[in-house]
């Protein structure tokens, strides 16, 4: 991740990747990495004769927890465990980092799909990867939440908040249809035509994750449907609200 700064203002996206066991050092790494950088940024504002007037702050959308079937806003309270206290300790971080005069706005960032270019394809390409093997299918229960975005909307988002002088505070910056991990897995088959995904049951999932992908299990077996209020009552509108139309325009060349 990284930070950018340019005439317009300031983007920070900083923070050690999730995907990796949570181990004590990594927990660690995940917050420190979050609010070092955040607090190091502030302090660099303060430190220049003409500070960017607006600063854009990465945060997540995890910041909810993992509610099994509610959806989730800009006004629904937090959640509980790990993600929601770096959440919280993060945009506490910004709120006290941020200048009075400079105009701060937190996108609470949901899982962002997009093309690899170059930095390995995130998520999205550990996913693809899944479904190529046939093991695409439902993972433990299939009804917990993932919520999207496309990486154009992403950028479009970032782009917006560094230019409407209306824009502020905290949004939810996510697509406003999420979709149970079940459907998102049948619809990326479907637009890498693959007929067959065989499902997992949680036992699978924890001794895979761990001893294979060395990742974090509950990245997959847990997930939130969050949607952003505030974008719909200021007239975003969204390129790619249809996850299949998203996922379609991906899988091109």
């Amino acid at each position: 991740m990284a930070t950018l700064y340019g005439a317009a203002g300031l983007v920070n996206l900083v923070g050690r990747s999730v995907d990796c066991i949570k181990t004590p050092d990594h927990c660690d790494e995940i917050l420190r990495s979050r609010i070092e950088a955040t607090r190091v940024l502030g302090v660099a504002c303060r430190a220049v004769a003409s500070p960017p007037p607006v600063w854009v702050q990465m945060a997540t959308a995890h910041i909810y927890g993992d509610p099994p079937s509610v959806v989730c806003d800009e006004d629904s309270p937090f959640g509980y465990g790990l993600a929601p206290t770096v959440g919280r300790a993060w945009e506490a971080a910004f709120a006290e980092a941020v200048l009075p005069a400079q105009r701060g706005v937190v996108l609470r960032t949901s899982f962002v799909i997009g093309r690899d270019r170059g930095a390995g394809g995130g998520a999205l390409a550990r996913l693809k990867t899944i479904a190529r093997l046939g093991l695409g299918g439902r993972v433990g229960s299939g009804t917990q939440g993932m919520s999207w975005i496309h990486e154009l909307d992403m950028n479009r988002l970032f782009e917006r908040a560094l230019t409407d002088a209306n824009m502020h505070g905290a949004y939810i910056a996510t697509s406003p249809n999420p979709v149970s991990q079940q459907e998102f897995m049948r619809t990326l088959r479907k637009a890498m035509r693959i007929p067959i995904g065989l499902p997992a049951a949680e036992w699978m999932v924890r001794l895979g994750a761990r001893y294979i992908l060395r990742t974090d299990p509950e990245l997959a077996l847990y997930g939130r449907y969050v949607v952003s209020k505030r974008l719909h009552e200021e007239g975003f509108e969204f390129r790619f609200g249809d996850l299949g139309k998203a996922l379609a325009d991906l899988m091109k060349a």
